[in-house]
């Protein structure tokens, strides 16, 4: 072994190759100003049951990342399957920021006022805790503060692997992916 393994990974084979890894897909939603921002995160995990804290990472490149920043408060939405069209909303850039919740059902969390995506499966709402440089992303360690689940007997999550949406089922009896 060296003690300098050097060498460098092109962004096209990073992309492809940790597009095998599934996950779930999130609206990361702010307020600045009085306005709501969005985007699409499925860059979101939790860190820590205590306290209980969540990181998403943003693009330091899109209008999302200072106004996350600027706020300090922000709501993950975790989308159903059905919600693939907001899921590929809130993922294009360029959106016109006045109409991007136009025909989309929200409510405001109840602690921050940040929007949550109605009929998603899940929902939190998070004070900004640390951020960390993380390339062209920060990641941004939050403090949940409320959090929330939508009661359904056959729920089935939004997925993206290998460059496409699918759905994964919680139902005992319909599990697994399709």
């Amino acid at each position: 072994m060296t003690s300098d393994p050097g060498g460098s990974v092109s962004p096209g084979e990073f992309r492809r190759v940790l597009g095998r890894f599934g996950s779930g897909i999130t609206i990361m939603s702010t307020l600045q100003g009085g306005i709501a921002h969005a985007m699409t995160a499925n860059a979101f995990t939790s860190v820590s049951l205590d306290p209980p804290l969540v990181l998403v990472c943003v693009d330091k490149g899109v209008r999302m990342h200072d106004a996350v920043l600027d706020c300090g408060y922000w709501a993950v939405s975790v989308l159903a399957d059905s919600q693939q069209p907001i899921a590929e909303r809130f993922a294009r850039s360029g959106r016109d920021l006045y109409s991007q919740f136009d025909g989309i059902a929200t409510t405001p969390g109840p602690k921050t006022g940040c929007p949550v995506v109605g009929a998603a499966l899940s929902w939190l709402e998070c004070r900004t805790w640390a951020t960390y440089e993380g390339g062209d992303h920060t990641i941004v360690v939050g403090e949940v503060l409320s959090l929330g689940a939508e009661e359904t007997d056959d729920p089935a999550a939004l997925m993206y692997y290998a460059g496409r949406y699918g759905e994964l089922r919680g139902n005992e009896g319909n599990s697994g992916a399709r």
